[in-house]
């Protein structure tokens, strides 16, 4: 069941969706400090420091595991992960997934860690530094920039998923697919008023089309290889037909449904190191199981049957 800390104390409650006529609104992440290769903020990309707390069913922290992999840093960032069930006291940790850098129970601990009296949401990813022993971000848009650029001297140095001369194009359509589509899923899926939600489906499916017929005509959204926009896509599209689909009631079309887009979906899933950061299992359990005004059940589907091994078209 989704929290919250108020004054550093844990609350159970749900999104006050009365407040904003049944629409859900995402607050924003709060820690936003930048890790740099060249010492121009207070923390310096240094091997084995900073630590990754994700969940492997959040989307969000996902896009930050990918890029971690296409970047080669599995040895340089560490990774702890939670639960995927989230409890009575939201995101925690187990004797299976434990906390490897400070023993907590539960996530919300590092948050009252670093701010005792910490009032708001608790989300993953989280970079942590262990030298510091504060919390640097907990906006996923910006890790995944510092694991691009700033890790370069311990990974792939040679791949750059942000390219100068791209950037804006790039921020364009990331602007465009977070407003529409990965956020778009849970406003379908969080809205508590049939008009919000019917806004949301017609936006997030207008939004799908488009890319679709985007990809009719070029392999990627930007470029000609997958960029920074892709990789955030991706983790929003590789859970569609299994939760946002059924789960969110985003079913008007499932992936499958559109050519080009499940194309896509299975050549960027086929990339190298990729397949190993997409877990099903946790995937489904998290959402069929943590959000039981949705699914008062708690039962979660056997299905779909998917396969993101299918021939795709040919990289590069």
């Amino acid at each position: 069941m989704s929290g919250y800390l108020q004054n550093g104390r844990w609350h159970e409650g749900w999104y006050d969706t009365a407040a904003t006529a049944g629409e859900f609104v995402r607050p924003q992440a709060v820690f936003r400090s930048m890790v740099t290769a060249d010492g121009s903020s207070d923390y310096l990309a240094e091997p084995g420091r900073y630590r990754l707390y994700v969940s492997l069913a959040c989307p969000w922290a996902h896009r930050t595991l990918v890029v971690r992999a296409l970047k080669g840093l599995e040895a340089s960032i560490p990774v702890s992960i939670v639960e995927p069930v989230m409890a009575g006291q939201g995101w925690a940790f187990s004797p299976a997934l434990p906390d490897h850098a400070n023993g907590f129970a539960h996530l919300h601990q590092l948050y009252t860690a670093v701010r005792a009296d910490y009032s708001g949401r608790v989300t993953v990813p989280v970079l942590w530094d262990t030298a510091t022993r504060t919390i640097v971000s907990n906006e996923s848009a910006d890790i995944v920039r510092m694991l691009n650029s700033a890790f370069n001297a311990y990974g792939v140095a040679a791949l750059d998923l942000y390219p100068q001369a791209l950037r804006a194009k790039i921020d364009r359509i990331n602007a465009f697919v977070y407003e529409n589509i990965n956020n778009g899923v849970y406003r379908c899926g969080f809205a508590t008023s049939q008009p919000s939600y019917e806004r949301a489906f017609r936006r997030l499916f207008h939004a799908l089309d488009w890319v679709e017929a985007r990809l009719a005509g070029q392999p990627y959204l930007v470029s000609n290889i997958p960029t920074e926009a892709d990789w955030r896509l991706f983790t929003t599209l590789v859970r569609f037909d299994a939760v946002y689909y059924g789960h969110f009631k985003c079913n008007r079309n499932r992936m499958v449904d559109f050519p080009y887009l499940s194309r896509y979906l299975r050549a960027l899933y086929q990339t190298p190191g990729i397949a190993a950061t997409v877990n099903m299992e946790h995937i489904k359990h998290h959402y069929y199981m943590s959000h039981p005004h949705i699914n008062p059940t708690r039962i979660v589907p056997a299905g779909p049957k998917l396969d993101f091994t299918l021939p795709a078209f040919k990289q590069g």
